[in-house]
């Protein structure tokens, strides 16, 4: 089993920033991807950027040069790094990764975090 905690949601003025922090955990498993949705209030859920085990991302077009996703393998942690942040970017962020158990047998896992509330107002 895998547990994901997200943290560093919070109030920010336009053109802030923020770090979102996700942080995998549990016993015998390996990271093949992690990704970070958002859902704001009436709206879908929607996928704002992934990052694979080997280090490709991907972004949503809204967020592209704005925000980053790494990830620190050795901690089973991604940060998503929002820049410039818009009032539109107000939404509750979730993380979700995609493990494998390394034991047999070999399970692919797939986990949401309990998602963290980013607000951007003035």
């Amino acid at each position: 089993q895998v547990q994901l905690v997200e943290s560093g949601g919070g109030l920010v003025q336009p053109g802030g920033s923020l770090r979102l922090s996700c942080a995998a955990s549990g016993s015998r498993f390996r990271v093949n991807a992690m990704n970070w949705y958002r859902q704001a209030p009436g709206k879908e859920r929607e996928l704002v950027a992934d990052i694979s085990s080997s280090g490709n991302t991907n972004y949503a077009d809204s967020v592209k040069g704005r925000f980053t996703t790494s990830m620190d393998s050795a901690k089973n942690t991604v940060y998503l790094q929002m820049n410039s942040l818009k009032p539109e970017d107000t939404a509750v962020y979730y993380c979700y990764a995609v493990t494998t158990t390394t034991t047999l047998p070999l399970v692919t896992i797939r986990t949401w975090g309990q998602g963290t509330q980013v607000t951007v107002s003035s």
